[in-house]
């Protein structure tokens, strides 16, 4: 029988994507995720970059914006088009505040970027803040591929880290903050339905 996480897995993991507003960069991992924003930046695929978060947690990954900011504008993105959005500590914030700017700055496109191992969780907790606000908004997944999972990258290898990811999306979901796998289905349809207009 095929279940719920395995559904929203396989439609999360293989989405489309179409140029937008701004990626998404969620604060975590070190420096490993800031060059995939910084790709789709600069390939034209996104306008601007907002790194999302302020927590400073060095032992867990989370870098300041300070230390990342000089490498992503190295990578060629104008500093005008790199927004730090400082007031989020963990995901249901970010999520919260991004939407919240998007709206503010008539964004309808977004591009969330984080670690494969936190890209399920941080999607559909996205989602369940897009389809919260009604703000029709079309977030798509584009996670950074490519990471070792059986690499300790000082923080933990992200194998550990995704069986955490997935007991948090059991304890999320029960509380409401995720969306859920019909969400997920009936969302995308809408989401490709525009892509056929």
């Amino acid at each position: 029988m095929i279940t719920d996480r395995e559904i929203i897995i396989a439609i999360v993991d293989n989405d489309c994507f179409t140029k937008s507003d701004a990626a998404i960069l969620l604060e975590g991992d070190g420096f490993f995720r800031f060059q995939k924003a910084v790709d789709l930046y600069n390939k034209g695929q996104v306008s601007k970059i907002v790194f999302s978060g302020n927590i400073v947690d060095k032992d867990y990954g989370s870098f300041p914006f300070e230390e990342v900011k000089p490498l992503i504008l190295e990578g060629g993105v104008a500093a005008e088009d790199l927004i730090h959005e400082d007031k989020s500590l963990q995901t249901r914030q970010q999520a919260i505040e991004v939407v919240k700017m998007a709206q503010e700055k008539g964004w309808k496109k977004l591009a969330l970027v984080a670690s494969h191992d936190h890209q399920y969780r941080a999607y559909l907790t996205f989602l369940r803040e897009v389809l919260d606000t009604r703000s029709n908004i079309i977030l798509y997944n584009t996670p950074v591929r490519n990471l070792n999972w059986f690499v300790d990258s000082g923080w933990g290898m992200r194998f550990d880290r995704l069986l955490g990811e997935f007991d948090r999306i059991e304890k999320y979901s029960a509380k409401g903050h995720l969306a859920t796998a019909q969400e997920v289905i009936e969302y995308q349809k809408w989401k490709e339905s525009l892509l056929n207009e």
